[in-house]
Formats: structure tokens, sequence, C-alpha cells
């Protein structure tokens, strides 16, 4: 799929450029690969990692949480930056940065100092997506540029497939290990940006910003766009990356009270549904939404995602955790684009700062689900997914309330833009 992805977006380019730019997709791929292994790895291993330490399931939560969030303050930040400096230098901060913090939460001994790291993992790593994704722009035209952040994305769904797996696998001799092979796969990315990956930006561009302000998040046009028309639909865009957030932020605490798993078992868990949701995504969305719309695949998604919840609780061994989380997994997979595609086909102009604005929301969900996840955690073990469930169905009775026309356009319906 990677090499018909680069055969298609080199399409009509000369054999000199299609080869650079092959070479130069490669070592994007395999940048996003390395940061979101890096970002997997840990999931599996950092419940057992911190409860060496003393901590409990709420400052897990709050690891969770910091990362996320410090990635939706920074990342509107190094895109700005790349566009004064070049695309190059922030790449090689990121990757660097990338391999800096999985050093240092593996030789941390105490929660502040896992904590400061996480923080400054969230700072540093937030360079990495847009500036790759700017640097797909920068290289390819309009015909190319879809394929090219295909390819983007199918790098971080194989990192997300590999990362936990490893991470489980590898803590099986010391719970540190994974991070330090994180942070030597992040210098070898380190090594390939500096010696083979080329500037894509011009000087002449780079000029044309210079003196601009910084970006940062647009809280004001967040707060005004969500009592508009495209509200409800960032609203949902929360929630399911809440629920995602809250799964992942205390599964492995979960099964290891539940069912005493350890860090290769909760591994080997994320690994299948992490391949599964990828299946999901990139074969079944698209014709079961052209088949239904997206109304009935959110409506019936989130029903599913609420069921996949409560029989969570249910389970009794590993094949009915796998079955009972797959399903969540898979109806959260199949909510993520067509709430996308939606938002964009209701959407008259602004389509950047819409699909900015539901990016936005989205990472505003993984930085809440962990937090409430190991509060409710503390109170009670199976709390988490119970008021998971409940606010997928109360999600589920609003889009009743929704006009079809606002919800399953099969004809693009655009509702009135207040974005400027």
């Amino acid at each position: 799929m990677f090499c018909m992805q680069v055969v298609i977006i080199a399409e009509g380019l000369s054999q000199a450029r299609m080869k650079k730019l092959r070479s130069n997709l490669v070592i994007l791929f395999f940048l996003m690969v390395v940061v979101m292994i890096g970002f997997g790895i840990i999931i599996p291993i950092m419940p057992f990692y911190i409860e060496s330490m003393g901590a409990d399931a709420t400052q897990l939560g709050m690891l969770m949480a910091v990362f996320s969030i410090m990635q939706f303050l920074f990342a509107p930040m190094w895109g700005s930056i790349s566009d004064r400096i070049g695309r190059k230098p922030v790449l090689l901060l990121g990757a660097l940065g990338n391999a800096l913090t999985q050093l240092m939460m593996g030789f941390s001994t105490e929660y502040w100092m896992l904590f400061a790291s996480r923080a400054l993992a969230g700072v540093l790593s937030s360079a990495t997506l847009p500036t790759a994704m700017a640097y797909i722009s920068d290289s390819t035209d309009t015909k190319g540029r879809s394929g090219g952040m295909g390819i983007i994305g199918a790098a971080m769904g194989v990192g997300m497939v590999l990362g936990p797996g490893m991470g489980g696998w590898l803590a099986e001799s010391a719970l540190s290990t994974p991070f330090f092979l994180a942070a030597g796969l992040s210098m070898v990315s380190v090594l390939l940006i500096a010696i083979f990956l080329p500037e894509s930006l011009s000087k002449e561009a780079r000029a044309q910003h210079t003196g601009e302000r910084l970006r940062g998040p647009q809280f004001n046009l967040m707060w005004r766009e969500l009592w508009g028309p495209l509200g409800f639909l960032l609203f949902l865009a929360f929630l399911i990356n809440f629920a995602l957030a809250n799964f992942e932020g205390i599964f492995g605490l979960y099964t290891a009270h539940r069912f005493d798993y350890g860090p290769g078992q909760v591994g080997s868990v994320m690994t299948v549904i992490g391949l599964a949701s990828a299946l999901v995504q990139g074969v079944a969305t698209g014709p079961v939404t052209a088949r239904f719309g997206e109304g009935k695949v959110i409506k019936v998604s989130l029903v599913a995602s609420a069921v996949g919840f409560i029989l969570m609780l249910l389970a009794t061994n590993y094949i009915t955790v796998l079955l009972t989380v797959g399903l969540f997994v898979t109806a959260n997979a199949m909510l993520r684009p067509a709430i996308a595609s939606v938002t964009s086909k209701q959407t008259e102009g602004g389509q950047g700062i819409a699909m900015g604005l539901n990016n936005a929301f989205q990472s505003l969900g993984r930085t809440a689900g962990p937090l409430w996840a190991g509060f409710m955690f503390d109170i009670n073990i199976s709390y988490p997914y119970l008021t998971a469930a409940a606010i997928m169905f109360a999600a589920f009775l609003y889009t009743l309330r929704v006009p079809r026309q606002r919800l399953d356009p099969v004809e693009d319906h655009p509702l009135p833009a207040s974005m400027d």
C-alpha cells in the first residue's frame, strides 16, 4: 500500500524528482512510525511503571493527560516556527526531543521526574506531525497531496500497532527497556533527517513569514464555534476521544487488578485491537458509510461504544476481553472519520479552520479522558467504564434530536459558517 501511494503521488514527475520524493517520504514515514511507537509503547507498561513509584490511578491519568495538553498548546506554535526557519530544523528538534524524553522517562525513579519528562515529551514531539504534514504540502501538488497525507496516517497506524506489543514484550525483562528502544529508534530518525532529508521550504517562502506572530490555540474561536452550527459535531469529536483516552488511560490498571495481567498480556491485547482498528478504518469505513450514510454510522457506533464499555466489565478471560474491547474500538474507529466527514460537508468554506477545530476538540478529549478515568478508578475500578458508557449513550440520545440534514448529508448541505 505504501509503495502504491508513493507511485500515485509521484505520477507526472521526472525520474530524478520521483526518486528524491520517494526517499523523502520513506524518511517521513519512518519518523512518524517511531513517534507513534514511542506513544504506543507506554500504554501497556505505564500503569506498572508508576505503581513501582508508589503512584495511584489519578496520578496515572494526570501523566497521560499532560502529554495531550502540551501537544494541544504547542503544535500550532511549531507549525508557525517551521514556516519561519524551515521544516528540517523543526523535524530534527522533534526527533531529537523524542529521543531525549524517552531516555528521561527510562531513567526516572520518582513520579515527578516521570511527569516532567512526559510533559516535555508532549512539547517537543508535537513538532513532528504538523511539520511532517507541512513538508508533504511543500513537496506535492494538489493531486498527490491526499496520498501524501495518507502515508502519514498509515505510518501513525503502523506505530500504534507495533508500539504496545513491543512495549509489553520488552517490559518482561525490565520496565524501563521499552523507553530505551524508543530512544534508539528516534536517534536513527535524527540521523536520517540530518543526512538525507533536504529542506522543502524555499528561502523566499520562509522570508514571507518573518515577523509574523507565533500561533497558539484559538480559544475564542473554539468557544464561539462550540455554540455555533458545528457545535454538536465538535462536541461529538470531544466525546469519542474522551472515551478512547478513558479506555487507554486505565486499561492496563483495570486488567492488572481484575485479571492479574502483566505488561505482555496488556500489550498483546492493544496490538490486536490496534490492528483491527486500522483494518476497519482502512477497509470498512468508506463502504459502510457510503452504503448507510454518516448519520446511521454515528448513531450505531455511539450505541456500540456504550455497549462495549459495559461488556468490558463482564469479560471473564482473555478471549472475552479481546471481543469486548474489540467492539468498542471498532465502533470508535468508525465514529472518528464519520464525524470528520460530516464536519467537512457541513462547512461552507473555511475547511482548514473546521478541521483544525475538529482536531482541537479531539485533543481536549484526549486530555480529559485519562483525568476522569484515573479519578473514577480510585473510587471504584468499574466506574470509568460505567460513566463512559452513560456519556456515549447520552450522546446517542442527543443525535436523535438533531435534524437529519445536519447529521446525515446525503448531499452537501452547507451550514452558514461563522468562521473567519
